[in-house]
Protein backbone atom coordinates (compact mmCIF):
# COMPACT_ATOMS: atom_id res chain seq x y z
CA UNK A 1 0.00 0.00 0.00
CA UNK A 2 1.40 3.77 -1.04
CA UNK A 3 2.63 5.50 1.84
CA UNK A 4 0.26 8.87 1.47
CA UNK A 5 1.74 10.83 3.69
CA UNK A 6 4.54 11.43 1.19
CA UNK A 7 2.25 12.88 -1.66
CA UNK A 8 1.79 15.97 -2.94
CA UNK A 9 -1.06 17.59 -4.51
CA UNK A 10 0.90 18.18 -7.80
CA UNK A 11 2.12 14.81 -7.55
CA UNK A 12 -1.57 13.75 -8.04
CA UNK A 13 -2.77 16.42 -9.94
CA UNK A 14 -0.47 16.93 -13.15
CA UNK A 15 -0.68 13.06 -14.65
CA UNK A 16 -4.63 13.26 -13.51
CA UNK A 17 -4.39 16.46 -16.12
CA UNK A 18 -2.65 14.64 -18.60
CA UNK A 19 -4.83 11.84 -18.64
CA UNK A 20 -7.90 13.97 -18.83
CA UNK A 21 -6.77 16.54 -21.31
CA UNK A 22 -6.34 13.10 -23.53
CA UNK A 23 -9.98 11.71 -23.31
CA UNK A 24 -11.38 15.68 -24.07
CA UNK A 25 -8.97 15.31 -27.32
CA UNK A 26 -9.43 11.79 -28.27
CA UNK A 27 -13.31 12.81 -28.29
CA UNK A 28 -12.43 14.53 -31.24
CA UNK A 29 -9.39 12.30 -32.68
CA UNK A 30 -12.41 9.72 -34.37
CA UNK A 31 -14.97 12.69 -35.97
CA UNK A 32 -11.58 14.24 -36.99
CA UNK A 33 -10.01 10.99 -38.82
CA UNK A 34 -13.99 9.73 -39.84
CA UNK A 35 -14.23 13.27 -41.63
CA UNK A 36 -11.43 11.88 -44.27
CA UNK A 37 -13.20 8.83 -45.05
CA UNK A 38 -17.05 10.23 -45.45
CA UNK A 39 -19.65 12.70 -43.27
CA UNK A 40 -21.85 9.85 -42.96
CA UNK A 41 -19.72 7.99 -41.32
CA UNK A 42 -19.19 10.79 -38.30
CA UNK A 43 -22.99 11.25 -38.35
CA UNK A 44 -23.35 7.47 -37.77
CA UNK A 45 -20.29 6.95 -35.11
CA UNK A 46 -21.63 10.91 -33.43
CA UNK A 47 -25.28 9.06 -32.60
CA UNK A 48 -24.01 5.86 -31.58
CA UNK A 49 -21.55 7.60 -28.99
CA UNK A 50 -24.60 9.67 -27.56
CA UNK A 51 -25.68 6.11 -26.36
CA UNK A 52 -21.97 4.55 -25.15
CA UNK A 53 -21.30 8.52 -23.65
CA UNK A 54 -25.03 7.70 -21.48
CA UNK A 55 -23.97 3.96 -20.29
CA UNK A 56 -20.20 4.92 -19.16
CA UNK A 57 -21.70 7.59 -16.96
CA UNK A 58 -23.69 5.28 -15.64
CA UNK A 59 -20.46 3.20 -15.12
CA UNK A 60 -18.56 6.09 -13.64
CA UNK A 61 -20.68 6.29 -10.05
CA UNK A 62 -19.06 2.97 -8.98
CA UNK A 63 -15.68 4.08 -10.26
CA UNK A 64 -16.16 6.83 -7.90
CA UNK A 65 -17.35 5.39 -5.10
CA UNK A 66 -14.67 3.40 -5.12
CA UNK A 67 -11.52 6.10 -5.52
CA UNK A 68 -13.38 7.43 -2.34
CA UNK A 69 -13.59 4.56 -0.32
CA UNK A 70 -10.29 3.29 -1.11
CA UNK A 71 -8.80 6.59 0.06
CA UNK A 72 -10.65 6.83 3.40
CA UNK A 73 -9.36 2.66 4.52
CA UNK A 74 -5.92 3.85 2.93
CA UNK A 75 -5.94 6.60 5.44
CA UNK A 76 -7.31 4.68 8.17
CA UNK A 77 -4.17 1.99 7.82
CA UNK A 78 -7.02 -0.77 7.06
CA UNK A 79 -5.24 -3.08 4.63
CA UNK A 80 -8.79 -5.62 4.91
CA UNK A 81 -11.12 -3.61 3.83
CA UNK A 82 -9.26 -1.78 1.24
CA UNK A 83 -8.59 -5.13 -0.67
CA UNK A 84 -12.31 -5.80 0.14
CA UNK A 85 -13.46 -2.75 -1.30
CA UNK A 86 -11.59 -2.86 -4.13
CA UNK A 87 -12.65 -6.52 -5.22
CA UNK A 88 -16.14 -5.91 -4.96
CA UNK A 89 -16.05 -2.42 -6.94
CA UNK A 90 -14.49 -4.53 -9.92
CA UNK A 91 -17.27 -7.51 -9.20
CA UNK A 92 -20.18 -4.74 -9.24
CA UNK A 93 -18.82 -2.84 -12.17
CA UNK A 94 -18.14 -6.13 -14.30
CA UNK A 95 -21.62 -7.65 -13.65
CA UNK A 96 -23.82 -4.76 -14.03
CA UNK A 97 -21.91 -3.67 -17.24
CA UNK A 98 -21.74 -6.74 -18.38
CA UNK A 99 -25.83 -6.21 -18.66
CA UNK A 100 -25.79 -3.33 -20.20
CA UNK A 101 -23.28 -3.95 -23.05
CA UNK A 102 -25.27 -7.10 -23.59
CA UNK A 103 -27.91 -4.82 -23.95
CA UNK A 104 -26.17 -2.87 -26.39
CA UNK A 105 -25.16 -5.49 -28.37
CA UNK A 106 -28.87 -7.14 -28.55
CA UNK A 107 -30.74 -4.46 -28.60
CA UNK A 108 -28.55 -1.65 -30.20
CA UNK A 109 -31.05 -0.96 -33.60
CA UNK A 110 -33.83 -1.07 -31.87
CA UNK A 111 -32.28 2.33 -29.40
CA UNK A 112 -30.99 3.79 -32.79
CA UNK A 113 -34.38 3.50 -34.42
CA UNK A 114 -35.91 5.38 -31.68
CA UNK A 115 -33.27 7.75 -32.22
CA UNK A 116 -34.85 8.36 -35.97
CA UNK A 117 -31.31 7.77 -37.19
CA UNK A 118 -31.85 8.02 -41.13
CA UNK A 119 -32.04 5.04 -43.03
CA UNK A 120 -28.37 5.74 -44.64
CA UNK A 121 -27.03 5.88 -41.57
CA UNK A 122 -28.75 2.65 -39.73
CA UNK A 123 -26.09 0.21 -40.63
CA UNK A 124 -22.37 1.93 -40.09
CA UNK A 125 -23.91 3.59 -36.76
CA UNK A 126 -25.16 0.13 -35.41
CA UNK A 127 -21.64 -1.81 -36.81
CA UNK A 128 -19.67 0.98 -34.57
CA UNK A 129 -22.55 0.44 -31.48
CA UNK A 130 -22.50 -3.35 -31.67
CA UNK A 131 -18.73 -3.56 -31.59
CA UNK A 132 -17.84 -0.84 -29.08
CA UNK A 133 -20.80 -1.04 -27.36
CA UNK A 134 -20.63 -4.93 -27.03
CA UNK A 135 -17.29 -4.61 -24.93
CA UNK A 136 -18.05 -1.37 -23.26
CA UNK A 137 -17.68 -3.89 -19.87
CA UNK A 138 -13.98 -3.70 -20.59
CA UNK A 139 -14.09 0.23 -20.40
CA UNK A 140 -15.95 -0.26 -16.90
CA UNK A 141 -13.41 -2.23 -15.71
CA UNK A 142 -10.44 -0.16 -16.67
CA UNK A 143 -12.25 2.86 -14.56
CA UNK A 144 -12.71 0.71 -11.54
CA UNK A 145 -9.15 -0.25 -11.71
CA UNK A 146 -7.81 3.10 -12.79
CA UNK A 147 -9.62 4.83 -9.76
CA UNK A 148 -8.30 1.83 -7.09
CA UNK A 149 -4.73 2.97 -8.46
CA UNK A 150 -5.38 6.46 -8.16
CA UNK A 151 -6.40 6.33 -4.74
CA UNK A 152 -2.89 4.18 -3.97
CA UNK A 153 -1.23 7.56 -5.33
CA UNK A 154 -0.11 5.92 -8.62
CA UNK A 155 -1.85 8.57 -11.24
CA UNK A 156 1.13 8.20 -13.34
CA UNK A 157 0.30 4.79 -14.10
CA UNK A 158 -3.05 5.36 -15.09
CA UNK A 159 -2.07 8.43 -17.24
CA UNK A 160 0.88 6.21 -19.16
CA UNK A 161 -1.46 3.95 -19.96
CA UNK A 162 -4.26 6.50 -21.56
CA UNK A 163 -1.23 7.98 -23.42
CA UNK A 164 -0.62 4.15 -24.44
CA UNK A 165 -4.19 3.32 -25.37
CA UNK A 166 -4.76 6.67 -26.98
CA UNK A 167 -1.33 6.14 -29.61
CA UNK A 168 -2.88 2.49 -30.12
CA UNK A 169 -5.63 3.91 -30.91
CA UNK A 170 -4.98 6.47 -33.71
CA UNK A 171 -2.41 3.75 -35.35
CA UNK A 172 -5.86 1.43 -35.70
CA UNK A 173 -7.39 4.18 -36.91
CA UNK A 174 -5.19 5.01 -39.42
CA UNK A 175 -4.97 1.66 -40.53
CA UNK A 176 -8.70 1.18 -40.61
CA UNK A 177 -9.94 4.56 -43.07
CA UNK A 178 -6.76 5.06 -44.81
CA UNK A 179 -5.51 1.15 -45.42
CA UNK A 180 -1.86 1.61 -46.20
CA UNK A 181 0.09 -1.04 -47.60
CA UNK A 182 -2.66 -2.34 -49.77
CA UNK A 183 -4.63 -3.23 -46.54
CA UNK A 184 -8.56 -3.13 -46.88
CA UNK A 185 -10.15 0.07 -45.88
CA UNK A 186 -12.75 -1.38 -43.04
CA UNK A 187 -14.23 2.27 -41.78
CA UNK A 188 -16.50 2.93 -39.18
CA UNK A 189 -16.10 -1.34 -38.42
CA UNK A 190 -12.31 -0.92 -38.38
CA UNK A 191 -12.57 2.28 -36.05
CA UNK A 192 -14.51 0.56 -33.45
CA UNK A 193 -12.71 -2.36 -33.83
CA UNK A 194 -9.57 -0.33 -33.17
CA UNK A 195 -11.44 1.19 -30.29
CA UNK A 196 -12.12 -2.18 -28.63
CA UNK A 197 -8.84 -3.48 -29.18
CA UNK A 198 -6.71 -0.71 -27.81
CA UNK A 199 -9.02 -0.87 -24.67
CA UNK A 200 -8.81 -4.43 -24.08
CA UNK A 201 -4.51 -4.20 -24.48
CA UNK A 202 -4.82 -0.90 -21.61
CA UNK A 203 -7.02 -3.33 -19.41
CA UNK A 204 -4.54 -5.98 -19.36
CA UNK A 205 -1.72 -3.57 -18.61
CA UNK A 206 -3.74 -1.53 -15.69
CA UNK A 207 -4.64 -5.29 -14.51
CA UNK A 208 -0.88 -6.55 -14.54
CA UNK A 209 0.10 -3.03 -12.84
CA UNK A 210 -2.88 -3.13 -9.90
CA UNK A 211 -1.32 -6.59 -9.25
CA UNK A 212 2.53 -5.25 -8.87
CA UNK A 213 1.81 -1.99 -7.36
CA UNK A 214 -1.48 -3.35 -4.28
CA UNK A 215 -0.97 -7.19 -4.76
CA UNK A 216 -4.84 -7.01 -5.79
CA UNK A 217 -5.01 -9.56 -8.08
CA UNK A 218 -8.65 -10.18 -9.66
CA UNK A 219 -9.96 -13.68 -11.19
CA UNK A 220 -12.26 -15.62 -12.17
CA UNK A 221 -13.87 -16.52 -9.01
CA UNK A 222 -13.29 -13.43 -7.41
CA UNK A 223 -15.61 -11.94 -9.49
CA UNK A 224 -18.81 -13.30 -7.48
CA UNK A 225 -17.39 -11.98 -4.51
CA UNK A 226 -19.91 -8.80 -3.50
CA UNK A 227 -20.11 -8.30 0.02
CA UNK A 228 -23.72 -6.22 0.29
CA UNK A 229 -22.25 -3.81 2.96
CA UNK A 230 -19.29 -2.30 0.82
CA UNK A 231 -21.59 -2.45 -2.45
CA UNK A 232 -23.95 -0.39 -0.22
CA UNK A 233 -21.48 1.91 0.91
CA UNK A 234 -20.14 2.31 -3.16
CA UNK A 235 -24.22 3.28 -3.48
CA UNK A 236 -24.43 5.54 -1.29
CA UNK A 237 -21.25 7.72 -2.95
CA UNK A 238 -22.36 6.91 -6.39
CA UNK A 239 -25.74 7.07 -7.15
CA UNK A 240 -26.15 10.79 -5.49
CA UNK A 241 -22.92 11.84 -7.54
CA UNK A 242 -24.86 9.96 -10.87
CA UNK A 243 -28.10 12.33 -10.03
CA UNK A 244 -25.73 15.45 -10.02
CA UNK A 245 -24.34 14.76 -13.14
CA UNK A 246 -27.21 13.86 -14.70
CA UNK A 247 -29.20 16.50 -13.46
CA UNK A 248 -26.17 18.60 -14.96
CA UNK A 249 -26.35 17.46 -18.28
CA UNK A 250 -29.98 17.16 -18.62
CA UNK A 251 -29.55 21.34 -17.76
CA UNK A 252 -27.34 22.03 -20.26
CA UNK A 253 -29.67 20.50 -22.83
CA UNK A 254 -32.25 22.72 -21.97
CA UNK A 255 -30.31 25.86 -22.04
CA UNK A 256 -28.69 24.66 -25.71
CA UNK A 257 -32.51 24.17 -26.60
CA UNK A 258 -32.53 28.05 -25.73
CA UNK A 259 -29.76 28.87 -27.60
CA UNK A 260 -31.22 27.40 -30.91
CA UNK A 261 -33.63 30.10 -30.72
CA UNK A 262 -31.11 32.89 -30.98
CA UNK A 263 -29.95 31.38 -34.39
CA UNK A 264 -27.05 29.33 -36.05
CA UNK A 265 -24.58 32.02 -34.97
CA UNK A 266 -25.20 31.98 -30.71
CA UNK A 267 -25.40 28.18 -31.53
CA UNK A 268 -21.79 28.23 -32.95
CA UNK A 269 -20.55 31.04 -30.55
CA UNK A 270 -21.51 29.17 -27.81
CA UNK A 271 -19.44 25.49 -28.95
CA UNK A 272 -16.27 27.83 -30.20
CA UNK A 273 -16.15 29.52 -26.82
CA UNK A 274 -16.80 26.21 -24.35
CA UNK A 275 -14.32 24.49 -26.24
CA UNK A 276 -11.61 27.39 -25.40
CA UNK A 277 -12.85 27.42 -21.92
CA UNK A 278 -12.48 23.41 -21.31
CA UNK A 279 -9.01 23.97 -21.41
CA UNK A 280 -9.50 26.79 -18.10
CA UNK A 281 -11.59 23.81 -16.50
CA UNK A 282 -9.78 21.14 -16.92
CA UNK A 283 -7.09 22.06 -14.27
CA UNK A 284 -9.88 22.50 -11.93
CA UNK A 285 -10.87 18.99 -12.74
CA UNK A 286 -7.60 17.59 -11.95
CA UNK A 287 -7.31 19.48 -9.18
CA UNK A 288 -10.53 18.40 -7.83
CA UNK A 289 -9.93 14.47 -8.16
CA UNK A 290 -6.04 15.07 -6.45
CA UNK A 291 -8.10 17.13 -3.48
CA UNK A 292 -10.73 14.06 -3.20
CA UNK A 293 -7.67 11.28 -2.99
CA UNK A 294 -6.11 13.50 -0.06
CA UNK A 295 -9.02 14.44 1.90
CA UNK A 296 -10.04 10.76 1.55
CA UNK A 297 -6.57 9.48 2.94
CA UNK A 298 -7.09 12.57 6.17
CA UNK A 299 -10.58 11.48 6.63
CA UNK A 300 -9.89 7.85 6.65
CA UNK A 301 -7.79 8.53 9.85
CA UNK A 302 -10.02 11.08 10.99
CA UNK A 303 -7.57 13.91 10.71
CA UNK A 304 -10.19 16.39 10.17
CA UNK A 305 -7.82 19.88 10.20
CA UNK A 306 -5.38 18.18 7.68
CA UNK A 307 -8.25 17.61 5.03
CA UNK A 308 -9.83 21.35 6.41
CA UNK A 309 -6.92 23.45 5.29
CA UNK A 310 -5.80 20.80 2.25
CA UNK A 311 -9.24 21.49 0.72
CA UNK A 312 -8.86 25.69 1.13
CA UNK A 313 -5.48 25.05 -0.17
CA UNK A 314 -6.56 23.44 -3.35
CA UNK A 315 -9.42 25.83 -3.53
CA UNK A 316 -7.22 29.01 -3.44
CA UNK A 317 -4.63 27.56 -6.20
CA UNK A 318 -7.30 26.31 -8.71
CA UNK A 319 -8.83 29.64 -8.50
CA UNK A 320 -5.97 31.46 -8.90
CA UNK A 321 -4.71 29.71 -12.35
CA UNK A 322 -8.19 29.45 -13.48
CA UNK A 323 -8.65 33.45 -13.37
CA UNK A 324 -5.14 33.57 -15.49
CA UNK A 325 -6.02 31.19 -17.99
CA UNK A 326 -9.27 32.50 -18.45
CA UNK A 327 -7.76 36.06 -18.30
CA UNK A 328 -4.64 34.91 -21.08
CA UNK A 329 -7.77 32.94 -23.03
CA UNK A 330 -9.88 36.31 -23.10
CA UNK A 331 -6.49 38.28 -24.17
CA UNK A 332 -6.02 36.07 -27.01
CA UNK A 333 -9.31 35.74 -28.04
CA UNK A 334 -8.91 36.74 -31.87
CA UNK A 335 -6.71 34.45 -32.78
CA UNK A 336 -8.07 31.84 -30.81
CA UNK A 337 -11.46 32.22 -32.66
CA UNK A 338 -10.09 32.76 -35.44
CA UNK A 339 -8.65 28.85 -35.92
CA UNK A 340 -12.94 27.79 -35.68
CA UNK A 341 -13.98 30.43 -38.03
CA UNK A 342 -13.47 33.73 -39.76
CA UNK A 343 -16.94 34.84 -39.16
CA UNK A 344 -16.48 38.78 -37.41
CA UNK A 345 -19.92 38.27 -35.28
CA UNK A 346 -19.18 34.64 -33.60
CA UNK A 347 -15.48 36.38 -33.15
CA UNK A 348 -17.13 39.52 -31.12
CA UNK A 349 -19.50 37.54 -29.56
CA UNK A 350 -17.11 34.95 -28.80
CA UNK A 351 -14.72 37.97 -27.15
CA UNK A 352 -17.61 39.26 -24.94
CA UNK A 353 -18.36 35.43 -23.27
CA UNK A 354 -14.74 35.07 -22.54
CA UNK A 355 -14.64 38.16 -21.14
CA UNK A 356 -17.80 37.03 -19.15
CA UNK A 357 -15.40 33.46 -18.24
CA UNK A 358 -13.13 35.70 -16.20
CA UNK A 359 -16.18 35.78 -13.94
CA UNK A 360 -17.85 32.09 -14.49
CA UNK A 361 -13.99 30.19 -13.93
CA UNK A 362 -13.79 31.21 -10.42
CA UNK A 363 -16.85 30.15 -9.17
CA UNK A 364 -16.78 26.91 -11.28
CA UNK A 365 -13.66 26.01 -8.81
CA UNK A 366 -15.09 26.36 -6.00
CA UNK A 367 -17.48 23.59 -7.67
CA UNK A 368 -14.85 21.15 -8.50
CA UNK A 369 -12.67 21.53 -5.60
CA UNK A 370 -15.21 21.65 -2.68
CA UNK A 371 -17.67 19.09 -4.03
CA UNK A 372 -14.93 16.61 -5.00
CA UNK A 373 -13.86 17.26 -1.00
CA UNK A 374 -17.41 16.95 0.56
CA UNK A 375 -17.49 13.54 -1.26
CA UNK A 376 -14.59 12.51 -0.26
CA UNK A 377 -15.63 13.19 3.21
CA UNK A 378 -19.02 11.23 2.66
CA UNK A 379 -21.07 14.38 2.43
CA UNK A 380 -22.86 13.50 -0.72
CA UNK A 381 -26.24 14.47 -0.16
CA UNK A 382 -25.79 18.33 0.23
CA UNK A 383 -23.97 18.74 -3.01
CA UNK A 384 -26.83 17.24 -5.24
CA UNK A 385 -29.56 18.78 -3.17
CA UNK A 386 -28.15 22.18 -4.12
CA UNK A 387 -26.98 21.36 -7.67
CA UNK A 388 -30.08 20.10 -8.60
CA UNK A 389 -31.82 23.45 -6.91
CA UNK A 390 -29.50 26.10 -8.21
CA UNK A 391 -28.87 24.30 -11.89
CA UNK A 392 -32.55 24.29 -12.51
CA UNK A 393 -33.10 26.86 -10.55
CA UNK A 394 -30.83 29.51 -11.42
CA UNK A 395 -28.78 28.54 -14.68
CA UNK A 396 -32.11 27.62 -16.49
CA UNK A 397 -34.37 29.39 -15.06
CA UNK A 398 -32.23 32.90 -15.34
CA UNK A 399 -30.76 31.51 -19.40
CA UNK A 400 -35.02 31.65 -20.31
CA UNK A 401 -35.27 35.07 -18.67
CA UNK A 402 -32.29 36.94 -19.32
CA UNK A 403 -31.26 35.14 -22.55
CA UNK A 404 -34.69 35.05 -23.96
CA UNK A 405 -37.45 37.04 -22.62
CA UNK A 406 -35.01 40.06 -22.21
CA UNK A 407 -33.36 39.44 -25.31
CA UNK A 408 -29.72 39.96 -23.38
CA UNK A 409 -28.98 36.36 -26.08
CA UNK A 410 -25.87 35.16 -24.92
CA UNK A 411 -24.74 37.82 -22.55
CA UNK A 412 -27.63 36.06 -20.58
CA UNK A 413 -27.32 32.80 -20.60
CA UNK A 414 -23.29 33.47 -19.48
CA UNK A 415 -24.55 35.58 -16.33
CA UNK A 416 -27.17 32.84 -15.85
CA UNK A 417 -23.77 30.35 -15.47
CA UNK A 418 -21.95 32.74 -13.16
CA UNK A 419 -24.97 33.14 -10.59
CA UNK A 420 -25.25 29.30 -10.80
CA UNK A 421 -21.39 28.02 -10.49
CA UNK A 422 -20.79 31.53 -7.50
CA UNK A 423 -24.43 30.81 -5.86
CA UNK A 424 -23.41 26.69 -5.52
CA UNK A 425 -20.02 27.79 -5.17
CA UNK A 426 -20.14 29.81 -1.64
CA UNK A 427 -22.77 27.17 -0.06
CA UNK A 428 -20.16 24.35 -0.50
CA UNK A 429 -17.70 26.59 0.82
CA UNK A 430 -20.14 27.21 3.71
CA UNK A 431 -20.97 23.37 3.84
CA UNK A 432 -17.33 23.15 4.18
CA UNK A 433 -16.25 25.35 6.83
CA UNK A 434 -19.28 24.26 9.05
CA UNK A 435 -17.36 21.11 9.61
CA UNK A 436 -20.73 19.47 9.05
CA UNK A 437 -18.78 16.60 7.07
CA UNK A 438 -16.83 15.37 9.79
CA UNK A 439 -18.63 12.61 10.94
CA UNK A 440 -19.98 11.25 7.78
CA UNK A 441 -17.41 9.11 6.80
CA UNK A 442 -18.17 5.87 5.75
CA UNK A 443 -15.04 4.29 7.46
CA UNK A 444 -16.29 3.93 11.43
CA UNK A 445 -13.72 1.87 13.03
CA UNK A 446 -10.73 3.53 15.52
CA UNK A 447 -7.47 4.05 13.16
CA UNK A 448 -4.95 1.70 12.97
CA UNK A 449 -7.58 -1.42 12.57
CA UNK A 450 -6.19 -4.06 10.10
Amino acid sequence: MSNHKHLSLFALTWPIFIETLLYMLMGSADTLMLSHYSDQAVAAVGVANQIIFLVIVMFDFVAMGTAILVAQYIGAKDVKNTREVALASISANFFFSFFLSAILLLFGKQLLYAMKLPDELLDEAYSYLAIVGGFLFVQALMMTAGAILKSHGYTRDTMYITVGMNILHIIGNYISIFGPFGLPVLGVKGVAISTTISRIIALIAIFFLLAKRTNLIPSLSRFAYLPMHHIRSLLKIGIPAAGENLAYNTAQMVITYFITWMGTEALTAKIYTQNLIMFVFLFGIAVGQGTQILVGYFVGAKQYEQAYARCLKSLYSAISISIAMAFTCYLLAEPLLSFFTHNKEIIEMGKTLLLLTILLEPGRSFNLVIISSLRAAGDVQFPVYMGIASMWGVSVALSYILGIYFGLGLIGIWISFIADEWLRGLFMLWRWRSKAWCHKSLVQFPVGTT
